[in-house]
């Protein structure tokens, strides 16, 4: 076997035609296996296995060279190749291997890629700094056609391209063709210049014109417009990437190793700023996932697989996801006013069924979330309903548009915060911790945290019509959390903002959202009273009365206590004089590792147990 903890830039280099390909063969049979147990990302990195080596082939990470891959979850291949091999078992398990590039976890994971479209400017960053230290290396970007629908990519090409950055950027292009060739001629001039023996050639002429006296720069300016003509007719159009200051090499096929590696070496030869445009097959090598890649690009542990429906006969909803995307696509079908918005995410936040129903009123803005914000704050103020449905991580990168383009002038949009809270193996990168404390803070903002499917259609329904402003519904990965006890059936009435168990102790615990049914399960166990918000933005004066009557509080949050509504809450009860015991729950200046969720509960307190012991301490 040639795969090991041992391989590097050195090994690679030395292996011939036949033992590359057989290294290909070993890395595919490695992430099917792990992922198909673990769960993971699969296209994308069965797609870039080729790249991958053909990248470490030309590139030393070892030796000064810095290799950066946009959306981390396509780089399992260069984990691989990177001493991970022997702990690969341990992919996005507890304490193991992420599923994403880390910079803590090794030397050779150059930037941290959880979100995407970023690879462009980090990689600019890392060249420029390089030249800067007179250090010699050289530094390599992936991005896939997708990332590139994300602005921030074309922010970087702006300004990495009339630089004299030693920067490569590999265009992963498995769905769209970014420059369109045209015809035969077109493509073989463009493998004639992907090569060495090209590059080379080129230069020694370029060299050899400019030094005749007098005639040479002219000369050799002449024939570089010359030679431009004939590039832009035989390409129909002009390339965006070499508007913007990049030479470009390709289309190369990317799973093709010879031709990936001379390509590769062309653009690191050249020591300025280059595209190499790559055409690749998401989950190459594994015929289900070729015949479907979306639908294999994540699996869960054991190779689950998630199917989405569209019938809508068939049994209830086992997801957040879906119950908000049937309920969404109910009251679209009688409202013509309501648009749905999506990030490139259709599936995930379940706007497929919308999507069938109200075609004409759906939007996929690409991986673009600031955008999305914006274009939702314009249809809204021209007398539309837009909801914005968006993981919780994601919808960070939109912070400016929420208070600028929506808060100010109480513009009305939906926002449905999908993935709220621990969402398990995606790690650091993906936990829905911080929306919380970033929507608190923004005036004109009403949060709904609905524990039950039920509530999510009713609060659904209030966000839409019944608040102005910005209305953000939040709900978690997966499905309902059950309560045991005689009050696990506690609902909130529709009219309310909160449930309250009445009072027969000194002890009050507080929630929102899925835990509550734990914080039901515990305080049943130690009698302790319960106080369940619905609303948790703001809140209704009639919840500090209630909690100024008791000895002790403990609100327990799933999110990040630094901003948190357990923090505002507290403290508004201080500001009022209350003499008790209160304490928060949750997570405390640190980013949630990648583990299951009921482990990630577990860890923070949040799980029956857990809530059980706080509610019982003195």
């Amino acid at each position: 076997m040639i795969l090991s903890d041992n391989i590097n830039h050195d090994k690679i280099s030395s292996l011939a035609p036949e033992e590359l390909r057989r290294l290909c063969g070993e890395l595919r049979g490695v992430i099917l296996k792990t992922v198909m147990k673990n769960g993971g990302h699969l296209s994308s990195n069965l797609g870039t296995v080729e790249l991958a080596v053909a990248l470490h082939y030309v590139y030393d990470v070892n030796g000064g060279d810095r290799l950066i891959w946009d959306v981390g979850h396509q780089a399992y291949a260069h984990k691989l190749l990177t001493g991970r091999f022997s702990r690969f078992g341990t992919l996005r398990k507890k304490d193991g291997i992420s599923g994403f590039t880390k910079r803590s976890e090794s030397d050779a994971d150059a930037f941290v890629s959880g979100h995407s479209s970023t690879s462009v400017s980090a990689a600019y960053g890392i060249s420029t700094a390089m030249r800067l230290k007179g250090e010699s290396g050289s530094v390599a970007a992936v991005i896939g056609d997708g990332a590139f629908t994300g602005g921030i990519a074309y922010e970087a090409l702006n300004n990495a391209g009339k630089t004299a950055s030693n920067l490569t950027l590999i265009i992963n292009d498995n769905a769209m063709s970014i420059s369109k060739s045209t015809g035969a001629l077109a493509r073989y001039l463009a493998h004639i210049r992907s090569t060495r023996k090209y590059y080379c050639a080129k230069e020694k002429f370029k060299y050899a014109l400019s030094s005749v006296p007098l005639v040479g720069k002219p000369l050799e300016r002449a024939l570089g417009a010359a030679k431009s003509l004939v590039k832009e007719a035989l390409y129909d159009s002009s390339n965006l990437f070499e508007n913007m200051g990049f030479s470009y090499i390709g289309p190369v096929y990317g799973h093709n190793l010879e031709d990936l590696i001379e390509a590769l070496s062309v653009a690191k030869l050249m020591k300025r700023p280059c595209v190499v445009h790559v055409f690749t097959q998401k989950g190459k090598g594994y015929r289900p996932a070729e015949v479907n890649p979306g639908e294999y690009h994540a699996v869960g542990e054991n190779g689950a697989v998630e199917e989405f429906s569209y019938d809508d006969r068939t049994e209830n909803p086992q997801t957040f996801s879906e119950a908000f995307g049937r309920e969404l696509e109910r009251l679209g079908r009688s409202d013509s006013r309501i648009c749905a918005i999506t990030a490139a995410m259709k599936y995930a936040v379940g706007l497929n069924y919308f999507k069938n129903s109200c075609a004409a009123r759906f939007f996929d803005t690409g991986i673009a979330e600031q955008h999305s914000v914006t274009f939702a704050a314009g249809l809204s103020v021209q007398g539309m309903r837009p909801v914005f449905a968006v993981y919780s991580t994601f919808l960070q990168r939109g912070f400016d548009q929420i208070i600028h383009d929506c808060a100010i002038e109480k513009t009305h949009i939906t926002l449905c915060i999908d993935r709220a809270g621990f969402v398990g193996a995606d790690g650091e990168t993906h936990q829905g911790i911080f929306d919380v404390p970033m929507l608190r803070a923004i005036p004109n903002t009403v949060i709904y945290c609905p524990a039950t499917f039920e509530e999510l259609r009713v609060c659904l329904s209030r966000a839409i019509y019944d608040t102005e402003g910005i209305a953000c519904v939040r709900y978690p990965k997966g499905g309902e959390l059950s309560a045991q006890g005689e009050r696990a059936s506690s609902a909130l009435l529709p009219a309310r903002n909160f449930y309250y168990s009445g009072k027969r102790s000194q002890v009050l615990g507080i929630t929102y959202g899925r835990i509550s049914a734990n914080l039901i399960s515990a305080a049943e166990e130690t009698h302790s009273d319960i106080l369940r918000l619905l609303v948790i933005n703001p809140l209704p004066e009639s919840v500090y009365e209630i909690a100024m009557g008791y000895e002790k509080i403990v609100f327990f949050e799933e999110g990040s206590l630094s901003g948190g509504a357990a923090e505002g809450f507290l403290a508004e009860l201080c500001r009022r004089g209350f003499h008790g015991k209160a304490d928060r729950v949750g997570v405390l200046g640190e980013f949630v590792p990648a583990a299951t969720m009921e482990e990630q509960l577990e860890m923070y307190g949040l799980d029956v147990s857990g809530m059980t012991a706080k509610l019982s301490s003195t």
